[in-house]
């Protein structure tokens, strides 16, 4: 029996052979998929669109489990209330977000162009240009492992923090105790945006932070940035094959963030007057700029670098393996230690590796 790779299922297009594959289309197909792994004492690893994975070479021993439900369904609707819609775990991220657009649902423009699906949006908090998925998602549908009982989040109690909830700190090298069912959005109703904090995209928009601006504008204008940064797939760009940004901001303790260049970018992170630093800012300044690791004689051997856009995503260049990608990014970590004394985490999912 032929075994799926891997890396034909991520968008940084690296891993090796699933020991099985299970595709579910349904919420009832997810739960039953899951049951049996668990079941038969299988590992299991979930994939929806692969955006924020890492996977071995060597591939995955157990049940991989491939989201692939879609659609979404209107709960409510009206002026005072906006609208609720409950969306497929498998559904695609970025054509809820243009549907949402188009149909004058306000609240997740800024977040266009994010590769991936639905149901991985909660777990992990997504976010860009000043916003993220906590500021909209009402409530969560899963399925508990551990109780096998499905388990309803509200906001609250899924404890969203910065690319952070509880439904990451249960997951387990890619394997989850609650397995995302429904994601339910609660968004405004208007064609105008929710209010842009974030300077370089309040600039392209020409509105000041804290304004808002058309929808459909911030939408253009989120994919102009994120193709200028190779954040956009596009299967002729090696750039955009990766799994986005690789580390995460650090957020450290106010003297820390004194102790660097007066030009490090700085924000405040809303916790105990910690600050948030910019990753890709620590990266270039520790001498790591954009395309390191396209030398053919460098650790990678040139097969894996970082974008020569930006370089806080780590690109396969064709051939890569998920080593040479964690060769790029030791390098840029202990770098970025050694400079500043500062660590970067990794974003991504490392699964069947360690960082």
């Amino acid at each position: 029996m032929t075994q799926t790779q891997l890396s034909t299922l991520t968008t940084a297009a690296v891993g090796g052979p699933a020991g099985k594959l299970v595709t579910a289309a349904t919420e009832a197909e997810i739960i039953e998929a899951v049951k049996a792994a668990d079941a038969a004492g299988e590992k299991l690893l979930i994939i929806g669109g692969g955006s924020n994975l890492l996977i071995s070479d060597k591939g995955y021993d157990g049940t991989v489990l491939r989201i692939a439900s879609e659609g979404f369904v209107v709960n409510s609707e009206d002026s005072c209330g906006g609208v609720s819609v409950v969306v497929q775990a498998g559904h695609n991220w970025d054509a809820l977000v243009e549907h949402a657009v188009k149909h004058a649902w306000s609240g997740i423009e800024a977040l266009s162009g994010i590769p991936g699906a639905t149901g991985a949006t909660p777990v992990q908090n997504v976010g860009a240009y000043g916003a993220d998925v906590s500021q909209t998602i009402a409530a969560v549908r899963t399925w508990d492992r551990e109780r096998n009982a499905v388990q309803t989040f509200t906001n609250s109690e899924l404890k969203f923090g910065y690319r952070d909830s509880i439904l990451k700190q249960n997951t387990i090298e890619g394997s989850p105790r609650y397995v995302v069912l429904t994601v339910e959005f609660q968004l405004a109703i208007g064609r105008m945006s929710a209010p842009i904090k974030y300077a370089e995209l309040a600039k392209h928009l020409g509105v000041e932070v804290g304004q808002r601006a058309y929808s459909n504008d911030v939408r253009r204008e989120v994919l102009k940035l994120r193709a200028s940064k190779g954040m956009v797939l596009d299967p002729s760009d090696p750039d955009t094959s990766s799994t986005g940004s690789f580390f995460t901001n650090p957020i450290v303790d106010a003297e820390v963030a004194a102790s660097l260049p007066a030009d490090a970018p700085r924000y405040p992170a809303g916790e105990d007057g910690k600050v948030k630093l910019s990753a890709a800012w620590l990266i270039d300044r520790a001498g790591f700029g954009k395309g390191f690791g396209l030398d053919s004689g460098s650790e990678s051997g040139g097969r894996a670098s970082l974008s020569t856009k930006h370089t806080l995503a780590i690109t396969n260049r064709g051939g890569a393996s998920a080593s040479d990608i964690l060769a790029v990014a030791r390098q840029v970590r202990d770098g970025v230690q050694r400079t500043f004394g500062i660590e970067l985490h990794a974003e991504p999912l490392i699964i069947g590796e360690e960082l």
